[in-house]
């Protein structure tokens, strides 16, 4: 491993910018962080967004090796760009890697584009206001945030690219129960997936930074399928001779904010810019990046309740239960609340939850909806919830809804008024795409249930 990986990840803290707790900024958020970097940091205006939203060229060292990293080329995948913030400050301290920041600065010249997509990030979600996926605008250019990413590839003939984004925390590393908490690719350049020297580099440097990725979160590194797709930057900046790796940031259980996966980003960044800088890349070969498992797709669920029955046609059947959480955006975008749906149902063995528990010989009943409409949500989120589940009540009618995120993870779920609210069961519906609130019994007692996607112990 790297003489300073490991320090890298115990000293993050000292470099981690305040402000960015959260997924959802957005470019008011760290475009001051960015004008008041100092020498010998250089901050130009790269470009304009669609909607006219500055982007910006981020460049510090003198070396002759050049080093392109961009973040946020989709909108709603940000965590790479925390880490981006956290590398500036690291960059600009004075303590026990001065010694460090000297070879960085003299061997390599580093560029950045943190939030190639400020109009994504402002409405937090992937596309370009222009609707399309900037990850498959390399060669038409008809985004503007492409072509300032080609551009800046093109002026300063970077050696080494870093392609940063975030990915769908459903998938698995290789068939385990483990999720790809981080995946990386050395992108093909051709159909026919040969290895040049450019290509080979990037294979022994995700080597280099898998070490330290094992130690903190082993068997959860994955690794894409390196069809090569003509339309992709990553693809085509290979092609174009840059050394270019993807890094994706998944799911990391209890790090929803990904702050974990933050700090990891940022310990990868500096042990792959110091590897680059002594050349320790080129003791590597391929082996450790070809070792890693292949993504799996649909691998994962945020919840699998297993070997539950549930009832049919007046007849009980084993079956594994599945939940999701979408993430619904309001505030402007900032925040988020949570709607599950069952994903998946029947025998489930050969997938895995965030959280799982089994429960043979237990029964899921619908959950009744309480009488009567509460005015305030103020109320429910005062009640004896764990009162209101002993008597199988699961759904709370409320007629003024919150606004905050933290609600939709209450053991009751809030619904609006109904028509017929005493009836039981009128969310209970054991669907896929349905959002079930369940009484989970054993001998005719409630001991689990399921509201909103999340599990809850009755005690």
């Amino acid at each position: 491993m790297s003489p300073n990986a490991e320090r890298f990840y115990e000293k993050h803290l000292d470099y981690r910018v305040n402000g960015l707790e959260t997924r959802r900024f957005k470019l008011e958020d760290i475009e001051p962080m960015i004008k008041a970097l100092p020498a010998p940091f250089t901050v130009k205006l790269a470009g304009k967004s669609f909607q006219d939203r500055n982007i910006y060229h981020v460049s510090i060292g003198t070396g002759p090796v050049k080093v392109l990293m961009w973040s946020q080329m989709h909108g709603d995948e940000s965590t790479a760009t925390m880490a981006l913030m956290d590398l500036f400050q690291f960059l600009q301290k004075k303590d026990e890697f001065d010694s460090l920041r000297q070879v960085l600065l003299s061997k390599l010249t580093l560029h950045f584009i943190p939030m190639l997509n400020p109009d994504g990030a402002n409405r937090f979600t992937r596309r370009n206001m222009q609707g399309i996926d900037i990850n498959r605008d390399a060669m038409r250019l008809q985004t503007p945030e492409g072509r300032i990413l080609k551009r800046i590839r093109d002026e300063t003939k970077a050696d080494w690219g870093f392609n940063l984004h975030d990915q769908n925390i459903y998938l698995g590393a290789g068939v385990s129960p483990y999720p790809a908490s981080i995946s990386v690719l050395a992108p093909a350049y051709n159909y026919t997936k040969d290895i040049n020297e450019t290509r080979g580099d990037a294979m022994r440097l995700i080597g280099v930074m898998n070490q330290l990725l094992q130690k903190h979160i082993p068997k959860q590194v994955g690794r894409y399928d390196d069809a090569f797709e003509p339309r992709a930057f990553g693809d085509n900046i290979q092609k174009w001779g840059t050394r270019t790796i993807l890094i994706e940031s998944g799911g990391l259980k209890g790090d929803p904010e990904n702050q974990q996966l933050r700090r990891l980003n940022f310990s990868i960044f500096l042990t792959a810019l110091e590897a680059i800088a002594a050349e320790k890349y080129k003791e590597w070969d391929y082996a450790a990046y070809e070792g890693l498992p292949e993504n799996q797709p649909s691998g994962f669920h945020d919840l699998i309740v297993r070997k539950v029955q549930v009832m049919r046609n007046d007849k009980w059947y084993k079956v594994d239960l599945a939940f999701r959480r979408e993430e619904v955006n309001y505030d402007n975008s900032r925040k988020f609340f949570y709607r599950s749906t069952v994903s998946e149902m029947g025998d489930l063995s050969n997938t895995n939850g965030y959280d799982e528990i089994d429960l043979e010989g237990y029964q899921a009943v619908p959950g009744k909806v309480q009488p009567g409409v509460k005015t305030s949500w103020e109320e429910v989120v005062k009640a004896n919830h764990m009162e209101l589940l002993k008597q199988g009540i699961t759904d709370v009618q409320v007629t003024r809804w919150p606004d905050s995120l933290e609600l939709s993870k209450l053991p009751v779920l809030l619904v609006r008024p109904r028509t017929n609210a005493a009836a039981p069961g009128s969310s209970g519906i054991i669907n896929i795409g349905s959002n079930p609130s369940l009484l989970l019994q054993k001998d005719g007692k409630t001991e689990y249930v399921v509201v909103n996607g999340f599990l809850f112990t009755v005690q």
